[in-house]
């Protein structure tokens, strides 16, 4: 009697356990939503606003907006989710606009050299429904960011010109933006 309940009680836990645990490479997107147009980011960037301390490291980069545009269109082609469309085609529209680009020291030298950086690119972002046009969810100041070490770093190997970090900080910026758009709402 006792090893009939044993094996009844294995048996559920068994099963229990089966059911419970599970892996998907399945996205949480509705499956109404298979397309998507991002739209060009527009660079908001305000360049002739007076500096003060908390924003003198603050910078320009020309064109960003449109690295930023690329950056998320592959990412979603590589991501597989949902297919980067024309506008008419889309059910999903992604509208996006450059608000900020810090270049933030982290570290100094003795000499009171700029060692390592973090670099932070900054977006306010939108998800429509294309169909119903409607507004699925909304970010503000969503963050793409890295750290680099410059000509100043002891360590070579572990150096980076600002050209790389920005495409690094890139690369986490659509990252973060294609995993926003396809997580579970």
């Amino acid at each position: 009697m006792i090893k009939r309940y044993c094996l009844v009680f294995l048996l559920v836990c068994l099963v229990a356990g089966l059911i419970g645990c599970g892996y998907t490479t399945r996205s949480m997107v509705s499956s109404k939503y298979r397309a998507i147009y991002i739209t060009p980011f527009v660079n908001k960037i305000d360049i002739a606003k007076e500096s003060d301390l908390a924003s003198k490291y603050k910078v320009n980069k020309p064109l960003l907006e449109t690295d930023i545009t690329q950056a998320v269109n592959d990412k979603f082609l590589f991501d597989g989710n949902l297919r980067p469309v024309s506008k008419e085609s889309a059910d999903l529209v992604l509208k996006g606009e450059l608000v900020e680009f810090s270049r933030d020291p982290l570290r100094y030298t003795s000499n009171n050299d700029v060692e390592e950086y973090r670099l932070n690119l900054r977006v306010n972002i939108s998800l429509w429904d294309n169909r119903e046009n409607r507004l699925i969810w909304e970010e503000n100041s969503f963050t793409g960011t890295t750290n680099y070490f410059t000509s100043f770093y002891p360590v070579a190997s572990d150096r980076k010109n600002e050209d790389m970090a920005i495409n690094d900080a890139l690369e986490d910026l659509a990252r973060r933006i294609v995993e926003r758009t396809v997580e579970e709402w």
